[in-house]
């Protein structure tokens, strides 16, 4: 089985791939800024207090975890904060942009030292983030901050190839959960399902490519 470490592992999306990954016997290494009852009832192994946004957490991140290796590295920590035309945020925007895309670059990067060859790097994005797909606007802040995720996901697997290490953008579709208002089309549970479903099926011919929890490619 796999070694995965799951980012913002409290909660949500992240909660469920920790509960499921771990059920079916993957080592899980769950980080997280703040653990719960919930995710220490997973069983995986947590690393509370830990900040996407600093590398000065990260770089204890990487010591505490000195001489694992990591088959899946998991970046799932984000936030939202919806805005509209008329209600712009450009302190929460600038938020955004620092946990949704700079911080799974920022986590890769630190633990870049822990990948192999034949480790995978997903980066849990929206097809908010799809240019292509923009039909409704709206919700500037976390739209760009997941453009720039996955272009984050791109440049990465390209940078990573030669090592072996493929690199994946995901969408786990409109889930219900704390960041959404509850509000959404589908569960956690079936959400961490498709997406574990796809972290299994990728492989190093499809690196850099985006794709939907239900089995098939976003446009960027």
């Amino acid at each position: 089985m796999s070694t995965v470490l799951i980012t913002g592992a409290n909660r949500g999306i992240g909660l469920g791939l920790a509960q499921q990954l771990q059920q079916r016997g993957d080592t899980v290494i769950a980080v997280c800024r703040k653990s719960n009852a919930e995710l220490e009832a997973t069983g995986a192994r947590i690393i509370a207090g830990i900040d996407v946004t600093s590398a000065a957490s990260l770089d204890g991140l990487l010591s505490e975890l000195d001489g694992v290796q990591l088959d899946w590295l998991v970046n799932n920590a984000g936030i939202l904060v919806s805005d509209s035309l008329e209600r712009l945020d450009f302190a929460a925007m600038e938020n955004q942009f620092r946990v949704n895309s700079m911080g799974p670059l920022r986590v890769t990067s630190a633990l870049r030292p822990l990948l192999g060859r034949g480790s995978k790097v997903f980066i849990v994005s929206s097809r908010v983030g799809s240019i292509e797909d923009n039909s409704s606007g709206g919700n500037y802040g976390y739209r760009m901050s997941k453009v720039a995720a996955n272009m984050v996901a791109k440049s990465l697997s390209i940078d990573l190839k030669e090592s072996g290490i493929s690199v994946f953008a995901l969408h786990p579709g409109y889930v219900a959960t704390d960041m959404t208002g509850n509000q959404g089309l589908t569960g956690v549970p079936q959400s961490a399902s498709g997406l574990i479903e796809r972290m299994d099926e990728l492989g190093a011919d499809q690196t850099g490519t985006f794709w939907h929890a239900e089995g098939y490619a976003l446009p960027w």
